[in-house]
């Protein structure tokens, strides 16, 4: 399924979540500037233009590009009363065929955080990506002593199923990661918690 540009717009109770657009950048380096040491023990190491104009740029194209093509759906969250960047949401990985699913990933910037933002954006795209995209599955990962992300992935709907070793390099190492999955059709008991 295409997704067109303009077209990508999906809307919560306080955000619009929107595929990223260059005017963001001072916005976004900002934020991940400030947050940079909330972030960084739960992410990949940052490359030395992290937060340089062309490698945002290059974000956007991607971003655009991906989304257009029906492979990764990356949005903004901007919160709405005040064009607030708060953070980010990728549904990548989309694959089609047999599988029908994606792989989430997510951040929030730190004064944003605790505070219910990237519950309502999980749960507006795990929502979209089964009745908009047709998907079934959603997977999502995260470090095992991330109680935050382990916290909103399960009031989110997201079910535990395992551990992957070595799944990916997170500050420098490669770590191991709990693996989660929200299914369309889950008949594993209740997914709406909380």
């Amino acid at each position: 399924m295409l997704m067109r540009r303009r077209k990508v717009r999906i809307e919560t109770e306080r955000m619009t979540l929107r595929l990223p657009a260059h005017s963001d950048y001072r916005a976004w380096a900002s934020l991940r500037s400030d947050s940079r040491e909330f972030l960084v023990p739960w992410e990949p190491t940052w490359s030395s233009d992290h937060l340089t104009r062309r490698a945002f740029t290059n974000r956007v194209y991607w971003a655009s590009r991906a989304a257009g093509g029906g492979t990764a759906l990356p949005v903004f969250l901007i919160r709405r009363h005040d064009d607030m960047l708060l953070g980010a949401l990728t549904l990548d990985n989309i694959r089609r065929g047999p599988a029908q699913a994606g792989t989430m990933g997510y951040w929030i910037g730190a004064p944003y955080a605790r505070q219910g933002y990237m519950r309502e954006a999980i749960r507006a795209m795990v929502h979209h990506a089964f009745t908009e995209l047709d998907l079934s599955r959603i997977e999502a990962a995260c470090l095992p002593e991330n109680a935050a992300s382990r916290g909103v992935l399960e009031k989110s709907g997201f079910k535990y199923e395992g551990v992957a070793q070595s799944y990916l390099q997170i500050n420098g190492r490669w770590r191991n990661h709990v693996l989660y999955a929200n299914l369309r059709a889950d008949r594993r008991g209740r997914t709406d918690i909380g």
